[in-house]
């Protein structure tokens, strides 16, 4: 009865099945994850242009009154939402340095590509644009009689 209990079978394919559903899990945690930190930050860059265009609200409505164009308004806060982007983008970059060398005091192997952290500027820029357009098309709606009007 011991002798048996000794051995064990185990073929290659069940070790590939198993790695791979475990890789597909976790593939799917990170989407997730991803995805959660993608609408949280966007919500984030939205309700700071929307202080932004609140704040400003006089200045467009004087844009408006000298001629300014819907599109122009629109394309400043659009260029300001992008520039938060940009900066975002480039402080994370910049914080990966050392939270990669600290991660050499854990057992997780990490393996840092310049790939990455282009792939993490273009995902910074392209959250706070999408998410900025909003508050964008709404500055850019503003009658400059209202506008000029607010306290």
């Amino acid at each position: 009865m011991t002798e048996a209990s000794a051995y064990s079978v185990s073929d290659a394919g069940t070790r590939i099945e198993a790695a791979t559903a475990s890789a597909t899990t976790m593939k799917l945690l990170l989407v997730s994850v991803a995805v959660i930190v993608f609408v949280v930050g966007g919500i984030g860059i939205m309700n700071v242009m929307f202080v932004t265009v609140k704040e400003c609200t006089k200045e467009i409505g004087i844009l408006k009154a000298l001629g300014a164009k819907e599109k122009d308004i629109l394309f400043q806060f659009l260029l300001e939402s992008f520039c938060i982007g940009v900066f975002s983008g480039a402080v994370g970059v910049a914080l990966s340095f050392p939270a990669i060398a600290l991660m050499a005091f854990t057992e997780i192997p990490v393996w840092p590509s310049w790939d990455g952290k282009v792939l993490a500027c273009v995902f910074a820029v392209a959250t706070s644009t999408l998410f900025g357009f909003y508050p964008a098309y709404k500055a850019s709606l503003l009658m400059p009689v209202q506008a000029l009007a607010e306290e």
